[in-house]
């Protein structure tokens, strides 16, 4: 049986603090918690549970509420914003370009 995965401390509070940004925007939007569940198909506890930032809740719910909310393009963003691997691909970039030569005929 395999074991259950325990985030690191840093996954965890990054997790929490999606959770809480969860709610502020659910509350900025003057919306219920029974609303929101409804729009995200998921229970009103799952969604309790969410805005805890409980790490056990799966990935795919929080970005059902992130859609529910109308957060959904925010997220996908998230990952084409990554200025590590820009700079590790602006490394193996050439010093130089040189046009290839055309063989004679």
């Amino acid at each position: 049986m395999a074991t259950p995965h325990t985030p690191t401390l840093a996954a965890k509070r990054a997790i929490r603090k999606i959770g809480t940004d969860l709610r502020t925007a659910r509350l900025r939007r003057h919306l219920p918690m029974e609303i929101v569940a409804q729009r995200a198909f998921i229970s009103r506890p799952t969604l309790a549970k969410v805005e805890a930032g409980d790490p056990a809740v799966a990935f795919g719910i929080y970005a059902s509420v992130m859609q529910a909310l109308g957060l959904i393009r925010p997220l996908a963003e998230i990952v084409a914003d990554d200025p590590m691997g820009d700079a590790l691909a602006n490394e193996k970039l050439p010093k130089r370009v040189r046009q290839r030569k055309v063989p004679a005929k």
